[in-house]
């Protein structure tokens, strides 16, 4: 497990795709939502339960990334397993709906995006070996600074989580067509052929087949929408709908 999840990171980063909006830009892009993740673990079950398209019949426990998965009864109560994994494992329910996304649409995470989560876990880590040593010494002074400091990382902590978790959300809303209609994507963006096989866990029926068990975008264009270039049945190109002939 150790060593497919260090691989799966790595192929991660030779994704094609970036996120719609990056961590420094979430708060602009719906200032709302980011209130609501910030103050309500609620955005990460409703978060999940939106990625997997409504159908907790699909749940897994950490979206199949933890050794744990699929061992902790989900298909009896998968409602109630999604709700402990969110109040008991926060982090790891905000992470696993973002590597969920990322290899559904392979969509790589920034180096900037990385530096944040990078330093939120680092900064989380400080403030642990702090408040351990502030503990032993037994000295006034040291402890208030460790009080300081584990405030400062859990304000870090809170934010970054909101922030992800409002990327997350307003990648759901360009898969899910409010932003418009989704263009089908190049060729080359549909197949992975040298990447490995992430879970093929809370995908919805009808996408083809790829060799990660499920087809990174539609295999056909959403209904009323016929691809670029292609003329509806018995039409003449000349009556496209896009107005111009590519050819």
């Amino acid at each position: 497990m150790g060593a497919f999840s260090v691989d799966k990171m790595g192929a991660r980063q030779s994704y094609a795709n970036v996120w719609h909006t990056d961590l420094m830009g979430t708060m602009s892009a719906d200032f709302p939502y980011f209130c609501f993740a910030l103050c309500s673990p609620c955005a990460s079950y409703l978060l999940r339960k939106r990625a997997l398209y409504g159908d907790l019949s699909r749940y897994v426990c950490c979206a199949g990334y933890m050794p744990c998965s699929g061992s902790c009864g989900e298909s009896r109560c998968p409602e109630f397993c999604l709700c402990t994994e969110v109040l008991c494992c926060f982090a790891n329910s905000v992470q696993s709906t973002r590597f969920l996304l990322q290899d559904e649409f392979n969509i790589q995470t920034t180096k900037c995006d990385n530096c944040i989560i990078g330093f939120m876990f680092c900064l989380q880590q400080v403030a642990c070996i702090f408040s351990i040593v502030a503990a032993i010494a037994g000295v006034g002074d040291l402890q208030e600074a460790s009080d300081l400091l584990s405030c400062f990382a859990n304000v870090v902590y809170c934010s970054v989580c909101a922030c992800m978790q409002t990327q997350h959300k307003v990648e759901l809303d360009k898969r899910d067509g409010k932003f418009g209609p989704m263009q089908a994507p190049l060729p080359q963006q549909m197949s992975r052929m040298d990447q490995p096989v992430p879970p093929a866990v809370g995908y919805t029926p009808g996408y083809a087949a790829s060799p990660y068990g499920v087809q990174p975008f539609p295999a056909q264009p959403y209904p009323g929408q016929p691809y670029a270039g292609q003329p509806y049945p018995g039409q003449p190109y000349s009556a496209q709908p896009y107005g111009t002939n590519p050819y």
